[in-house]
């Protein structure tokens, strides 16, 4: 269930960047302005791709709910080592001293001056 959501996500996601990109721009500067008689033409066109625009980002936030309420349920991080438990500890690497063979750990020679 969560990869269908997740595919259909993607799909609205890259829909929208298509309908965003395909919008005209208002304006040069910012915003501000506008280029000559921009509020009159095409404006049925503009208003079209604002609606799709529009359900396309009402589609987006109601997948990434979904997607955020499906994966509410994990309590797990990415982090965390995957196969441990509550209690469980990983365990430390040992490191090997070095013996002068009968099992004592020699001592470093003192220093001569």
């Amino acid at each position: 269930m969560e990869n269908i959501v997740l595919i259909v996500h993607l799909i609205i996601a890259l829909f929208l960047i298509a309908i965003v990109l395909l919008q005209r721009s208002e304006g040069g500067a910012l915003g501000i302005g506008g280029g000559g008689g921009g509020l009159v033409s095409a404006r049925g066109a503009a208003t079209a791709l604002s609606k799709v625009t529009w359900g396309l980002a009402i589609a987006f936030i109601c997948t990434s709910i979904i997607l955020t309420s499906l994966a509410g349920g994990r309590t797990g991080s990415l982090l965390e080592t995957p196969g441990l438990g509550d209690g469980d500890s990983v365990p430390l690497p040992t490191i090997p001293t070095p013996t002068d063979g009968d099992g004592d750990i020699p001592l470093p020679a003192a220093p001569s001056n």
